[in-house]
């Protein structure tokens, strides 16, 4: 088929596969069509659900250690009896600040069996974007892994919590068999957890399926993170469409995934569809292109989780006899860029790619379900592709005040109807909430979820992903505020005024963070890694610009607004002689002065990010 175009020939030849997996198709349409919020069905009865039906296969694998389902649920169980002993119930949140092992698992799942939220803190935030995350939630407890205890020590002091004892330490061990010692301020979660029953918790008001299960993080269009509430609908939805529908998931089945756990596509989509066919899970702390294959062969995995990135970085690898000696034949994820969709597919041996669209808080999802190429797939929830402002995520609305579809096959703005079936679950903040819905769009009294994303038709309903617009761009997997990393400059005192934007790299996925800013004149020359260092120390890696253009004066409008798509046209260019520009190059510890010869390297795609 073509990259562009999804034709009704390309769906008759995905129709043999589609009726070999019917019933996995039934089955899953059911859970991801369930409309009752009343009803009790959680993560939790999920997990007990396995643990009944598969109690002696794996759950999850982690470096040499192996869980059951029934180990696992016992965990849960006990981990739940200490959070009611300490007198959490349904409707409390925790902060759970753990890189990916077990434990987070095992904490989530304990929680979500007593109705308690867990606020998923990205592990790369540090100082006040990370107060300011857990603050949002103002949780009862945190728990922090030992890995994270010298980055949580710097905010421990400003975060506002809800327990006389808030704080559980979690030793970065298998804690099933060891404890550690706890420091001093923190409780040894395992150690107090290991003094309970593992009997299900008995409860006069459990939880049900629209109970909020889990927040995720997520930098929004404007200013610091938002926390985005998702229920537990969003895993049974999962289970259904992915695990289900997408994957026809087995109990042989093991998903390999190195996705951080505290974003909604590894925990959510790869531990949802997993749950589906009494699979297993394989996790590992961090991606590892190197290491990625041997991990695959050793766990037998048959499906991973992938973000476009991963991919991109698996192709940039030598090409191997080994490259098909695996079991891997489904992927699931998404941002896998059509330029490098069939070459991965062909190279490694990929059958199924379930390619997905949706956004934590967002009330609209789209999946890959015929496993066609080059797509995002279609969506049973209703929207529309609508015109935008190029550079900004604002629709366009026409002498009416009212909104204008693209034509076919144009990149337009996706927005998703706010229905009582397709409810916009939003962020904590309400003020957040309602930027996000476009009111009156099309007729008098309608809402809409704006995606701040662009995508184009390519036939037969389905749609191919194009761009992210407005003031985040994606890099590394992760979504940057341009207003977020703009305000931790401002803080340096060393700028005067300063941009923040994305802007493309030949072979990479995704946009690479720019500021172009005026130095603030102080009597001292322009100390370039001194305003690197202060970056690393106040904003994740993957939210230091990674290129840096240094001006005299930047360009405004008569109303005096940036001209934000000329600069992020001129990019990393040398071309202004009056200007420097640097750049942060892979494993250097500083900013390099980006020279012709420099740039047309980059462009050329010979530097590595």
């Amino acid at each position: 088929m073509s990259s562009n175009n999804v034709s009704a020939l390309d769906i008759a030849r995905s129709l043999p596969a589609v009726l070999r997996r019917f019933p996995s198709i039934a089955r899953g349409y059911y859970y991801y069509a369930v409309k009752n919020d009343k009803k009790e069905l959680t993560l939790g009865t999920l997990i007990e659900r396995n643990a009944e039906r598969y109690g002696e296969r794996p759950a999850i694998y982690f470096d040499d250690t192996t869980i059951t389902w029934r180990e696992f649920d016992r965990w849960a169980n006990r981990i739940a009896q200490y959070f009611m002993h300490q007198g959490l119930t349904k409707g409390d949140a925790i902060a759970v600040f753990l890189e990916n092992r077990p434990e987070l698992l095992a904490v989530v799942a304990g929680a979500a069996k007593l109705g308690i939220a867990c606020a998923m803190v990205n592990t790369s935030q540090r100082g006040k974007v990370l107060a300011h995350s857990i603050n949002l939630i103002q949780p009862q407890m945190v728990v922090v892994g030992e890995e994270l205890v010298e980055a949580f020590a710097e905010v421990k002091d400003s975060v506002q919590t809800r327990h006389s004892h808030p704080f559980l330490f979690m030793a970065d061990a298998n804690t099933l068999g060891t404890f550690g010692d706890a420091p001093d301020g923190y409780i040894n979660l395992a150690e107090a957890v290991s003094r309970f029953n593992s009997n299900r918790p008995e409860l006069t008001n459990p939880p049900r399926m629209g109970d909020t299960a889990i927040y995720l993080f997520t930098s929004g269009t404007t200013g610091l993170p938002k926390a985005a509430p998702g229920s537990h609908r969003k895993f049974i939805k999962a289970y259904g469409g992915f695990g289900h529908m997408s994957l026809a998931m087995k109990p042989e089945d093991v998903l390999y995934c190195t996705l951080p756990l505290y974003h909604g596509t590894a925990l959510l989509v790869c531990w949802g569809s997993v749950m589906a066919g009494g699979s297993a899970i394989a996790i590992r702390r961090k991606f590892s292109a190197s290491a990625f294959w041997d991990d695959v062969r050793r766990y037998h995995a048959t499906t991973f989780g992938y973000v476009g990135e991963l991919c991109r970085y698996l192709l940039n690898q030598p090409a191997s006899d080994q490259d098909r000696n695996h079991s891997l034949k489904k992927m699931v994820g998404n941002g896998l860029r059509p330029s490098i969709w069939r070459e991965f597919k062909d190279r490694f041996g990929i059958e199924t790619v379930a390619e997905l669209y949706a956004s934590s808080e967002g009330n609209i999802g789209f999946s890959n379900f015929l496993n066609l190429d080059n797509t995002v797939g279609f969506s049973t929830a209703p929207y529309k592709l609508v015109k935008f402002h190029d550079g900004t995520r604002d629709p366009v609305r026409n002498s009416k005040g009212r909104l204008e579809e693209v034509t076919r096959g144009e990149p337009g703005l996706l927005i998703g109807e706010i229905t009582k079936k397709w409810s916009f679950e939003g962020y904590t903040q309400k003020d957040a909430t309602e930027k996000s819905i476009l009111r009156d769009a099309f007729k008098k009294g309608d809402a809409w979820f704006n995606t701040g994303d662009v995508l184009r038709e390519i036939g037969c309903g389905h749609l191919q992903f194009v761009d992210r617009m407005g003031d985040t761009y994606r890099w590394k997997g992760e979504n940057v505020s341009t207003n977020e990393v703009e305000n931790i400059i401002d803080g340096s005192g060393m700028v005067e005024e300063a941009i923040v934007y994305g802007v493309e790299i030949p072979n990479t996925n995704g946009k690479a963070g720019m500021v172009t800013l005026v130095p603030r004149s102080n009597g001292h020359p322009f100390d370039i890694n001194k305003l690197l260092g202060y970056l690393q120390s106040n904003l994740p890696a993957y939210a230091v610009p990674v290129f840096v253009r240094v001006t005299n004066a930047i360009e405004k409008t008569g109303t005096f607004k940036y001209r934000k798509v000329d600069i992020q046209k001129q990019a990393y260019s040398t071309d202004k002689l009056e200007d420097e520009v640097y750049v942060w190059l892979p494993k250097s510890t500083e900013y390099t002065r980006v020279t012709p010869e420099l740039e047309q390297q980059i462009n050329a795609g010979d530097v590595r990010f």
